[in-house]
Protein backbone atom coordinates (compact mmCIF):
# COMPACT_ATOMS: atom_id res chain seq x y z
CA UNK A 1 0.00 0.00 0.00
CA UNK A 2 1.50 3.32 -1.10
CA UNK A 3 0.47 6.75 0.09
CA UNK A 4 0.84 10.20 -1.48
CA UNK A 5 -0.07 12.72 1.21
CA UNK A 6 -3.75 11.77 1.71
CA UNK A 7 -4.00 9.22 -1.13
CA UNK A 8 -4.07 5.50 -0.52
CA UNK A 9 -3.23 3.10 -3.36
CA UNK A 10 -4.54 -0.38 -2.68
CA UNK A 11 -4.10 -3.58 -4.70
CA UNK A 12 -7.36 -5.54 -4.45
CA UNK A 13 -7.30 -9.35 -4.66
CA UNK A 14 -9.51 -10.98 -7.32
CA UNK A 15 -11.84 -12.66 -4.81
CA UNK A 16 -12.48 -9.36 -3.00
CA UNK A 17 -13.23 -7.63 -6.30
CA UNK A 18 -15.62 -10.44 -7.24
CA UNK A 19 -17.52 -9.90 -3.98
CA UNK A 20 -17.73 -6.14 -4.61
CA UNK A 21 -19.04 -6.77 -8.13
CA UNK A 22 -21.64 -9.22 -6.80
CA UNK A 23 -22.69 -6.60 -4.23
CA UNK A 24 -23.01 -3.95 -6.96
CA UNK A 25 -20.50 -1.79 -5.12
CA UNK A 26 -17.89 -1.20 -7.81
CA UNK A 27 -17.18 0.56 -11.10
CA UNK A 28 -14.58 -1.43 -13.01
CA UNK A 29 -12.19 0.44 -15.34
CA UNK A 30 -10.01 -1.42 -17.86
CA UNK A 31 -6.84 0.61 -18.61
CA UNK A 32 -5.66 -1.64 -21.46
CA UNK A 33 -5.78 -0.71 -25.13
CA UNK A 34 -9.00 -1.05 -27.18
CA UNK A 35 -7.74 -4.13 -29.06
CA UNK A 36 -7.11 -5.93 -25.76
CA UNK A 37 -10.47 -4.83 -24.35
CA UNK A 38 -12.19 -6.04 -27.54
CA UNK A 39 -10.73 -9.50 -27.01
CA UNK A 40 -11.53 -10.33 -23.41
CA UNK A 41 -12.46 -8.38 -20.31
CA UNK A 42 -14.17 -8.62 -16.98
CA UNK A 43 -17.92 -8.14 -17.46
CA UNK A 44 -19.35 -4.60 -17.22
CA UNK A 45 -15.87 -3.05 -17.31
CA UNK A 46 -15.46 0.37 -18.89
CA UNK A 47 -12.54 1.09 -21.21
CA UNK A 48 -10.19 3.95 -20.36
CA UNK A 49 -6.73 3.32 -21.90
CA UNK A 50 -3.75 4.17 -19.70
CA UNK A 51 -2.73 7.12 -21.87
CA UNK A 52 -6.10 8.75 -21.19
CA UNK A 53 -6.23 8.19 -17.44
CA UNK A 54 -6.47 11.34 -15.37
CA UNK A 55 -8.46 12.30 -12.30
CA UNK A 56 -11.29 13.87 -14.32
CA UNK A 57 -11.59 10.92 -16.74
CA UNK A 58 -12.03 8.15 -14.17
CA UNK A 59 -15.65 7.46 -13.21
CA UNK A 60 -16.54 8.65 -9.72
CA UNK A 61 -20.02 7.41 -8.94
CA UNK A 62 -21.50 8.14 -5.55
CA UNK A 63 -21.26 5.20 -3.17
CA UNK A 64 -19.26 2.99 -5.54
CA UNK A 65 -15.60 2.03 -5.45
CA UNK A 66 -13.68 2.52 -8.70
CA UNK A 67 -11.22 -0.30 -9.41
CA UNK A 68 -8.67 -0.17 -12.25
CA UNK A 69 -7.33 -3.28 -13.95
CA UNK A 70 -5.11 -4.32 -16.86
CA UNK A 71 -3.54 -7.54 -18.14
CA UNK A 72 -1.06 -8.25 -15.35
CA UNK A 73 -1.39 -5.38 -12.87
CA UNK A 74 1.50 -3.19 -14.04
CA UNK A 75 -0.43 -0.66 -16.13
CA UNK A 76 -3.21 -0.37 -13.55
CA UNK A 77 -0.56 0.29 -10.90
CA UNK A 78 0.87 3.04 -13.14
CA UNK A 79 -2.62 4.51 -13.58
CA UNK A 80 -3.15 4.34 -9.82
CA UNK A 81 0.14 6.15 -9.25
CA UNK A 82 -0.85 8.85 -11.74
CA UNK A 83 -4.22 9.35 -10.00
CA UNK A 84 -2.52 9.50 -6.61
CA UNK A 85 -0.16 12.20 -7.87
CA UNK A 86 -3.20 14.13 -9.12
CA UNK A 87 -4.71 14.03 -5.63
CA UNK A 88 -7.33 11.26 -5.80
CA UNK A 89 -8.30 10.28 -2.24
CA UNK A 90 -8.47 6.49 -2.74
CA UNK A 91 -7.13 4.51 -5.70
CA UNK A 92 -7.84 0.80 -6.11
CA UNK A 93 -6.50 -1.59 -8.72
CA UNK A 94 -6.85 -5.34 -9.33
CA UNK A 95 -3.82 -7.17 -8.00
CA UNK A 96 -2.35 -9.26 -10.83
CA UNK A 97 -4.82 -7.92 -13.40
CA UNK A 98 -7.06 -10.05 -15.57
CA UNK A 99 -4.46 -12.84 -15.43
CA UNK A 100 -5.03 -13.19 -11.67
CA UNK A 101 -8.80 -12.92 -12.22
CA UNK A 102 -8.74 -15.82 -14.70
CA UNK A 103 -6.32 -17.82 -12.51
CA UNK A 104 -8.90 -17.57 -9.71
CA UNK A 105 -11.43 -19.19 -12.08
CA UNK A 106 -13.56 -16.05 -12.33
CA UNK A 107 -15.59 -15.33 -15.49
CA UNK A 108 -14.56 -13.14 -18.38
CA UNK A 109 -16.44 -11.76 -21.37
CA UNK A 110 -15.12 -12.42 -24.87
CA UNK A 111 -12.22 -14.51 -26.07
CA UNK A 112 -8.46 -14.06 -25.70
CA UNK A 113 -6.80 -12.24 -28.57
CA UNK A 114 -5.46 -14.78 -31.03
CA UNK A 115 -2.73 -12.45 -32.21
CA UNK A 116 0.05 -10.62 -30.46
CA UNK A 117 -1.07 -7.47 -28.64
CA UNK A 118 -0.11 -4.06 -30.02
CA UNK A 119 2.20 -3.39 -27.06
CA UNK A 120 4.06 -6.68 -27.57
CA UNK A 121 4.44 -5.80 -31.26
CA UNK A 122 5.85 -2.41 -30.25
CA UNK A 123 8.32 -4.05 -27.85
CA UNK A 124 9.39 -6.56 -30.50
CA UNK A 125 9.77 -3.91 -33.23
CA UNK A 126 11.64 -1.44 -31.01
CA UNK A 127 13.98 -4.15 -29.76
CA UNK A 128 14.62 -5.39 -33.29
CA UNK A 129 15.41 -1.86 -34.53
CA UNK A 130 17.84 -1.23 -31.66
CA UNK A 131 19.67 -4.53 -32.28
CA UNK A 132 19.72 -3.89 -36.04
CA UNK A 133 21.08 -0.36 -35.55
CA UNK A 134 23.82 -1.63 -33.24
CA UNK A 135 24.83 -4.56 -35.48
CA UNK A 136 24.91 -2.38 -38.61
CA UNK A 137 26.73 0.31 -36.63
CA UNK A 138 29.41 -2.16 -35.57
CA UNK A 139 29.90 -3.93 -38.92
CA UNK A 140 28.81 -1.52 -41.68
CA UNK A 141 28.95 2.11 -40.61
CA UNK A 142 28.77 3.92 -37.27
CA UNK A 143 26.02 6.09 -38.78
CA UNK A 144 23.57 3.22 -38.24
CA UNK A 145 23.86 3.82 -34.48
CA UNK A 146 21.56 6.78 -35.09
CA UNK A 147 18.75 4.25 -35.63
CA UNK A 148 19.17 2.85 -32.11
CA UNK A 149 19.30 6.37 -30.67
CA UNK A 150 16.18 7.39 -32.59
CA UNK A 151 14.24 4.41 -31.23
CA UNK A 152 15.47 5.16 -27.71
CA UNK A 153 14.29 8.77 -28.01
CA UNK A 154 10.92 7.56 -29.30
CA UNK A 155 10.53 5.25 -26.30
CA UNK A 156 11.42 8.06 -23.90
CA UNK A 157 8.86 10.34 -25.60
CA UNK A 158 6.22 7.60 -25.33
CA UNK A 159 6.99 7.12 -21.65
CA UNK A 160 6.80 10.83 -20.89
CA UNK A 161 3.66 11.62 -22.89
CA UNK A 162 1.72 8.36 -23.02
CA UNK A 163 1.67 8.69 -26.83
CA UNK A 164 3.58 6.14 -28.87
CA UNK A 165 4.06 6.87 -32.56
CA UNK A 166 5.25 3.33 -33.22
CA UNK A 167 2.10 1.90 -31.63
CA UNK A 168 -0.07 4.16 -33.78
CA UNK A 169 1.81 2.99 -36.88
CA UNK A 170 1.59 -0.69 -35.93
CA UNK A 171 -2.17 -0.40 -35.24
CA UNK A 172 -2.63 0.58 -38.90
CA UNK A 173 -0.87 -2.53 -40.23
CA UNK A 174 -3.15 -4.92 -42.16
CA UNK A 175 -2.78 -7.76 -39.64
CA UNK A 176 -4.02 -5.47 -36.85
CA UNK A 177 -7.10 -4.15 -38.62
CA UNK A 178 -10.07 -5.56 -36.87
CA UNK A 179 -13.28 -3.99 -35.77
CA UNK A 180 -13.39 -3.09 -32.12
CA UNK A 181 -16.24 -1.43 -30.26
CA UNK A 182 -16.44 2.36 -30.53
CA UNK A 183 -15.23 3.86 -27.27
CA UNK A 184 -15.36 7.53 -28.15
CA UNK A 185 -16.48 8.30 -24.60
CA UNK A 186 -12.99 7.33 -23.50
CA UNK A 187 -11.32 10.50 -24.80
CA UNK A 188 -11.70 12.99 -21.99
CA UNK A 189 -10.83 16.62 -22.61
CA UNK A 190 -8.35 16.69 -19.74
CA UNK A 191 -6.13 14.09 -21.37
CA UNK A 192 -6.29 15.15 -25.04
Amino acid sequence: MNTHDTTTIQAVPADTLRQWIDDGAVVLVDVREPDEFGGERIGDARLLPLGQVCRDSVPDEFGLRTVLYCQGGHRSAMAAERLALEGASEVLHLEGGIKAWKAAGLPIVGQPIERMSIMRQVHLTAGMLVVLGNVLGAFVSPWFLILAGFVGCGLMFAGLTGTCGLAMLIKRMPWNRRSTPNHSRCKPACCS
